[in-house]
């Protein structure tokens, strides 16, 4: 499999009219473009390869979302056709606290097309490459799909008025109507949202492009022990309804289902020294649980066995700031650190030492999310603070004879650098500070994330294109 990059082409604007045309212009050819390390230069500017994903769309939603979470839903297991159709929750970060919101999204009519991943052999001598005047084309053409029809997504939204700004929500997998915020307040809420998103279901104008009022609608529960705000939650994927907190403390609440409610132990489980960041049900065992903190470590508990950490070990220089546990390879954790880096931790060797296998220094700022792929047990999707979203292959190597053979076969129309890692399938940019992504469970190779400047979904054409056939 060839490794591709997204690839940006930095060309000079016409200043004024009148100057030469984009047809006497001599075609410069494209190259990837190296945040940190390249440089534009004086009327240069990045401009984005559309060719390098199948679907690419952004949006905007008022205040910016720190947090989101893609809900399941009843269309279907390991969609491939477009255009898909998919349902969101997320919460706001407003400027003052009343005017924050729960959004239920309903996204339909997503387009896009699938591409070969070597480009076909061309003829007449074309390079294959776009010029300038045939990619305003394709951007014109974007908006209107083969049949005449709007290709742009049809968006739909219902909103919940929540108290504070949202620093996480989450769905529960086994029943996606029910919710939980974490407020910067420090009260942890769930919500029951069936009736919104029975409506969006029901209606293809309901909610369309915003207009829908805030509703006000009480909590099932709203838990104030905590001490402090978090960030830090996350449902079993084993026990329905079963739930963790984590917060500013260091301190962990576990949450048990109850007649239709929840029963919080009030006694935390403790054994960090600082922030608790994220939390991981483990996929394999429905009582073992990881968690990350500021304090550079990883622990690993059992909630049957008392209420400090079965063991934890030193992940990372800097904060530990997300962990994720691979669903498909229950033994591998992935963690990504306040310094850039991120690893991959194999936990069937964590009792005989240092039990990292996997260590990539590419980003340059905090990991903000990490993800597994639903799909591919070797594949995960990484943001950061210097606006980059990379999607990575870990069973990839280094392999001179393939890269030759694709090289010849795109002639050389793409000068990938030489000192990317093997493993880098994608970089993905145009938003800024991106905090969060998720991969779309039912839809192989889409990922959305969301960043201070809106959501964008994308499916880049290299990862979806080198999925397992899951339709047969």
């Amino acid at each position: 499999m060839g490794r591709t990059v997204n690839t940006k082409k930095a060309k000079r604007k016409n200043k004024k009219k009148g100057e030469a045309s984009s047809s006497s212009i001599p075609s410069m050819p494209t190259r990837v473009w190296q945040p940190g390390v390249d440089k534009l230069e004086e009327g240069e500017e990045l401009q984005c390869d559309p060719s390098a994903y199948n679907s690419l769309h952004g949006f905007h939603v008022g205040w910016p979302c720190l947090s989101f979470d893609i809900l399941g839903d009843k269309l279907g297991l390991n969609r491939t056709e477009f255009p898909h159709t998919l349902y969101m929750v997320a919460g706001t970060q407003a400027e003052k606290a009343p005017w924050n919101s729960i959004g239920l999204f309903k996204i339909s009519n997503v387009s896009g097309k699938r591409r070969d991943v070597v480009p076909k052999t061309l003829v007449n001598g074309d390079d294959g490459m776009e010029d300038e005047d045939d990619e305003d084309e394709d951007s014109d053409s974007d908006e209107e799909s083969e049949g005449g029809a709007s290709s742009v997504p049809n968006i739909q939204v219902r909103r919940v008025a929540h108290h504070g700004c949202v620093n996480r929500i989450r769905a529960m997998p086994q029943n996606p109507h029910i919710c939980v915020s974490w407020a910067d307040s420090g009260h942890v809420q769930v919500w029951d949202m069936s009736s919104h998103l029975n409506a969006l279901a029901e209606s293809e104008t309901e909610g369309k492009d915003g207009t829908s009022p805030i509703l006000n609608q009480a909590p099932l529960v709203n838990f104030s022990g905590h001490k402090d705000e978090g960030y830090a939650i996350d449902w079993s994927p084993a026990t329905a309804g079963r739930l963790l907190s984590g917060d500013c403390m260091s301190m962990i609440h576990l949450w048990e289902p109850a007649s239709g409610s929840w029963t919080v132990d009030p006694i935390p489980l403790s054994g960090h020294t600082a922030s608790v960041e994220d939390l991981q049900w483990s996929p394999a065992e429905a009582n073992v649980f990881a968690s990350c903190s500021v304090d550079g470590t990883i622990a690993l508990w059992d909630v049957r066995v008392g209420k400090t950490p079965a063991l934890s070990f030193k992940a990372h220089n800097a904060d530990v700031n997300v962990i994720s546990w691979n669903r498909l390879a229950s033994c591998m954790l992935a963690s990504g650190s306040d310094d850039g880096t991120f690893s991959i931790h194999d936990l069937r060797v964590i009792q005989e030492g240092d039990a990292k296998v996997a260590h990539f220094e590419y980003h340059k700022h905090p990991i903000t999310s990490i993800e597994w792929s639903a799909h591919e047990s070797s594949t995960l999707a990484v943001s950061s603070g210097d606006n980059q979203l990379t999607i990575w292959d870990l069973s990839l190597e280094k392999d001179e004879e393939e890269e030759a053979e694709f090289k010849a076969q795109t002639k050389e129309q793409v000068n990938t650098p030489q000192d990317l890692p093997p493993q880098l399938l994608f970089v993905h940019q145009g938003q800024k500070d991106l905090k969060e992504l998720h991969w779309h469970n039912q839809i192989p190779g889409m990922i959305v994330s969301t960043a201070a400047d809106g959501f964008n979904i994308l499916m880049p054409y290299n990862i979806q294109n080198t999925l397992p056939d899951l339709a047969a």
